[in-house]
């Protein structure tokens, strides 16, 4: 699954724990990562701005913001619907 830089650039920004020379692969631990709630609040914002959506109520979990992968289908999905 391929992303844009930009989602990768606000992604990492929000990783303390992920090093710039890190590969960050479509299964990488958020959490792990060192995505914390205060982190993933600032993410969600920076997302939302960047790609002119708003998370619906469902998308707010934990699950959504467990890897790359599942948050860049998650945020690809709401731009869809959004331009539909």
């Amino acid at each position: 699954m391929a992303w844009d830089q930009q989602f990768e650039n606000l992604l990492r920004e929000c990783l303390p724990f992920l090093g710039p020379d890190e590969e960050l692969t479509p299964d990488t631990s958020l959490r792990d990562a060192g995505l914390d709630s205060l982190g993933t609040v600032e993410l969600l914002g920076s997302l939302e701005s960047a790609y002119d959506v708003r998370f619906v109520d469902e998308a707010l979990s934990l699950d959504t913001f467990a890897t790359p992968a599942v948050l860049w289908a998650t945020l690809t999905k709401m731009s869809e619907a959004a331009t539909t």
